[in-house]
């Protein structure tokens, strides 16, 4: 046998070791992910659990405690204890004297870069909002993400107009966001300079989120209130 016959007797030998050993890699890279995600999902489950609590908080002047409440098929509201896995849920705050201060609703949508996550405050009594909060954001640092810090842009939701129509089924206007300086109405958002898009997404999230929430939260506000003694002592 020659030369050339020997090293070609090789290569298939080689090339075999070679994908047993990509493959092998490959099987413990992937060991490891699967390992490194359970090993850190309570932790960042946690995390987000302890973000939520705060921005609750946050977008309900005034609360101390809350409450979480699932809807039920019936569009009823119960409360719930625990976590939520796919349960529809919102949040009654409660003030010092456990009178409702308001409820705390998650929503998302399409923003300028990826999907936004928000969490804003609506009072139903008052059929405003009363606070805001961006959960997730993707936005473009130093333009889109000025819907976080702009102080003008976070004033717009500490008493936007949500009243509902006289049959209380719908908003009897929907909350859309205007050009900077524009702002005519309690229901429009005054947006952002350079941040347009950004701006708009936000209008655009809210409004589809309180059209559906707004009437089952009016409808049903006898539950927050009626519990919100009971519940917390």
């Amino acid at each position: 046998m020659n030369q050339t016959d020997l090293l070609q007797g090789q290569k298939p030998s080689n090339s075999i070791h070679m994908f047993r050993a990509m493959v092998g890699i490959g099987l413990l890279c992937a060991l490891l992910i699967v390992v490194s995600y359970e090993y850190t999902l309570p932790v960042i489950k946690h995390n987000k659990a302890v973000a939520l609590e705060k921005a609750v908080f946050q977008v309900i002047p005034g609360a101390v405690k809350r409450v979480t409440y699932k809807l039920t098929d019936q569009n009823t509201f119960e409360e719930m204890q625990g976590e939520p896995q796919k349960e529809q849920v919102v949040y009654a705050g409660y003030d010092a004297n456990n009178q409702l201060a308001g409820i705390a609703v998650e929503a998302s949508g399409q923003g300028f870069q990826d999907v936004l996550k928000l969490l804003y405050g609506y009072s139903p009594t008052d059929q405003k909002i009363i606070g805001f909060y961006v959960l997730e954001s993707k936005e473009t640092p130093g333009l889109g993400d000025k819907i976080e810090k702009d102080n003008d842009f976070l004033a717009n939701f500490s008493g936007l107009d949500v009243l509902l129509s006289d049959d209380a089924n719908a908003l009897k206007n929907p909350v859309k966001s205007v050009k900077h300086g524009t702002k005519e109405n309690p229901w429009e958002i005054d947006s952002i300079t350079g941040a347009t898009i950004s701006s708009k997404a936000v209008g655009n999230i809210i409004n589809n989120s309180i059209s559906y929430w707004a009437p089952l939260l009016y409808k049903n506000i006898s539950t927050f209130t009626g519990n919100q003694v009971s519940s917390l002592e």
